[in-house]
């Protein structure tokens, strides 16, 4: 496969430190966008074969910050974008625990029987994400390869690189702007660095 460099879109106009945004295309902030040249600062002398982000302008425009560095073009896919969080598109958790109580009980429960209403399943979600993996094993082990996602997408790609069983990938948590870096082998994946946020520091 490659070596993998994971990271998550920065902040948005519409707070996505409080609310689900799933497959809503929220533009980045100018603090998000701040954020995506701090990491472009950051990975500036990484060597990246290859960029690819969901096509929801948060995570395609970090993406393209990064990308322009090196001179890459970024290819966008759509199994890459967020959870179709369905009718809590929007809410906070407060509120989808007000309006949705059985949702929240599996929320909670880490449920992989979970389906948002109106939305995705968390196998649904799996499905797409083992979709990308199988463009990622097309890679020379030789490649650097840049991923910028969102939160639970880039979750179930750990877990998955990682070999572990799928109830895990809710024992993750990404921070917005954050890098984690995967090393991948024949015999397995080695995580070298998780969810880190140094670049931002001052933030």
């Amino acid at each position: 496969m490659a070596r993998l460099l994971l990271v998550r879109h920065g902040d948005t106009a519409l707070n996505s430190r409080e609310r689900y945004w799933g497959q809503t295309d929220v533009a980045l902030s100018q603090a998000g966008m701040e954020q995506a040249e701090k990491l472009a600062e950051r990975l500036a002398a990484e060597k990246i074969n290859t960029a690819y982000a969901s096509d929801l302008q948060r995570a395609s425009v970090t993406a393209n910050i990064i990308a322009a560095k090196h001179g890459l073009d970024v290819v966008t896919c759509p199994e890459l974008r967020e959870t179709n969080f369905g009718e809590i598109e929007g809410l906070t958790f407060d509120e989808v625990s007000a309006r949705y109580p059985q949702l929240t009980q599996q929320w909670l429960n880490w449920s992989l029987k979970m389906r948002f209403p109106g939305g995705e399943s968390v196998d649904e979600l799996n499905g797409r994400v083992c979709k990308f993996l199988e463009r990622l094993e097309k890679h020379a082990p030789s490649d650097t390869v840049l991923v910028v996602a969102h939160s639970g997408v880039l979750r179930l790609l750990l877990t998955l690189l990682l070999g572990l069983e799928l109830r895990h990938w809710r024992q993750f948590r990404l921070s917005l702007a954050s890098l984690s870096i995967v090393e991948t082998y024949p015999q397995g994946a080695i995580l070298m660095l998780f969810n880190d946020v140094c670049h931002l520091a001052g933030d």
